[in-house]
């Protein structure tokens, strides 16, 4: 059975965009497609994607698509979907101040089958520089993490700032790392939810989403950290 398939590639990324900023997603619809922007005359839509993990937990994660790769597809909550595209970040002014926003922004995407056998429905490359000094901590249950900013650079002197974590062997040795390091990481998006406090009596439930590092390259000789120090 054929499904449609939308694509513009060539036209939103070059080859070499594309190879520093990597990400392939497969799940299920999660909420319905609403109108977010207009560009130049090109409209986009956001949604939510569930994409399962090997345990029983799901990562609800956000999606930009333009209307033109969706023209006809008649996309609703439950339809099975793969897209290719980026992690892009920007920035929201919230109640006084800005805030970080992630988004998987859609190059490719086409439906399949609910059952539909995909080893990895959760993948991405990033090449970036790290732009905040790593934070090194453990978890209540003895679990080692480090924190990363990674600064990814897009056409037009744009960069896009990707939260990532990076566990045990890789956590001890990222801790190591400088500003302005040139790394490589593989890895999968997740999301999270914590508590934030509002007032003594109140705290709200909020979602974080970051990619869970589980490979790393250093290219040790391409730093930008002369620049920083």
């Amino acid at each position: 059975r054929l499904y449609p398939k939308r694509s513009i590639r060539g036209v939103t990324m070059g080859d070499k965009e594309m190879s520093t900023n990597a990400v392939s997603l497969a799940g299920e619809i999660f909420s319905p497609l609403e109108f977010s922007h207009e560009i130049y005359g090109e409209g986009f839509y956001v949604f939510h994607i569930k994409v399962p993990r090997l345990s029983e937990y799901n990562d609800i994660l956000p999606v930009t698509v333009s209307e033109r790769l969706i023209v006809g597809m008649d996309l609703k909550p439950g339809d099975m979907i793969k897209i290719t595209g980026q992690l892009r970040s920007y920035n929201k002014y919230v109640n006084e101040g800005n805030r970080l926003i992630l988004t998987v922004f859609v190059q490719d995407i086409f439906l399949c089958e609910k059952d539909e056998n995909i080893k990895n429905p959760n993948q991405i490359v990033l090449d970036g520089y790290i732009c905040k000094p790593p934070v090194y901590r453990s978890t209540p249950f003895g679990r080692e993490i480090t924190d990363i900013l990674l600064a990814v650079n897009r056409p037009y002197n744009k960069s896009d700032y990707i939260p990532c974590i990076a566990w045990g062997r890789n956590a001890r040795y990222s801790e190591k790392l400088k500003v302005g390091d040139h790394i490589k990481i593989w890895g999968r998006i997740q999301s999270r939810e914590y508590q934030k406090k509002i007032s003594e009596e109140k705290t709200v439930t909020k979602v974080a989403y970051e990619v869970s590092i589980s490979k790393m390259e250093v290219y040790e000789n391409e730093n930008n950290r002369q620049k920083n120090q």
